[in-house]
């Protein structure tokens, strides 16, 4: 299997992380995780696919191994990630890519398509939300309560999302076997959102998450117009994007394909082997391979 690199950037004052795999001529797929982890998530799928890929990963600001500035130094929106994912893409000379967008990686991947339409060869969404219909109600009142009114009650409520077992939750409510994750992965996690500090970028990230439905719309409206190569792989058993989010794509773009696999949030955990097949006829038919 191919080797992964371990890279810093500086991108608009900041030290941006990725791991990047794959020859540098072949077609690129850039990876966008979600929240609570990091590009760790794609550790297992990015030599799967790096003979024929340019495959790039970056821990967003705030997660992982890129800098972490606090809250008062930096305004942490989706709008901000997504400039600097867009700086970080510019500064690698990407200016054609497919996208590979799960949880917080989505309202990102949605944004850089809006704004560079013509630069998405494909998306690959893994349980990477663009549809009311798609947000498991049980999780998201707290979400929503706290984001109307962040008072100490619904700031305790949300706080919750951070600790230990509900970071577990995250990775083994749905999956087909819970021994198949290993607990490096919540436990990972855990230790990044417990840096001093880090409990209130989540909080701002939570908060700002409210201006992602009303962009839903335009996002949609992308799908109408340009329709991109769409692959929705999707946990059915996801506790917090449910399957109606994945069957939605479907509504706006034709060339949309939907799969639900046995599986929850993060999906990679358990069903690596399915997604790796079905991505590769995908992307083959799509954008190529090297």
């Amino acid at each position: 299997m191919s080797q992964v690199h371990h890279r810093f950037a500086d991108i608009q004052g900041r030290r941006l992380f990725y791991r990047e795999a794959g020859p540098a001529d072949a077609p690129a797929l850039v990876l966008l995780h979600g929240f609570p982890t990091s590009s760790f998530m794609f550790r297992d799928l990015m030599p799967r696919l790096a003979d024929g890929y340019r495959l790039i990963a970056p821990d967003h600001l705030g997660f992982g191994f890129s800098d972490a500035p606090g809250v008062d130094e930096f305004d942490y929106t989706f709008d901000a990630l997504t400039d600097l994912t867009a700086g970080l893409l510019d500064h690698l000379g990407l200016d054609r890519y497919a996208l590979y967008v799960q949880d917080y990686g989505a309202p990102i991947g949605w944004r850089l398509a809006l704004r560079a339409p013509e630069a998405v060869t494909a998306i690959v969404t893994q349980n990477g939300n663009a549809y009311d219909e798609g947000f498991v109600e049980d999780f998201w009142r707290p979400v929503w309560a706290y984001q109307e009114d962040q008072s100490p009650k619904h700031e305790e409520a949300i706080r919750q999302a951070l600790s230990l077992d509900l970071i577990k939750w995250q990775y083994v409510t749905g999956a087909p076997d819970e021994s198949l994750v290993s607990p490096d992965t919540w436990h990972h996690d855990f230790q990044q959102v417990s840096r001093p500090g880090n409990d209130l970028i989540q909080l701002k990230l939570f908060r700002d998450y409210a201006t992602n439905s009303p962009l839903y719309p335009r996002v949609h409206e992308y799908f109408r117009a340009h329709q991109p190569p769409l692959l929705a792989v999707w946990g059915r058993d996801d506790p917090i994007f449910g399957p109606d989010g994945a069957r939605a794509f479907a509504r706006d773009n034709p060339k949309a394909e939907t799969h639900l696999q046995d599986g929850g949030h993060f999906l990679l955990e358990t069903g690596l082997d399915e997604v790796v097949p079905m991505m590769r006829k995908f992307l083959g038919t799509h954008v190529g391979t090297r």
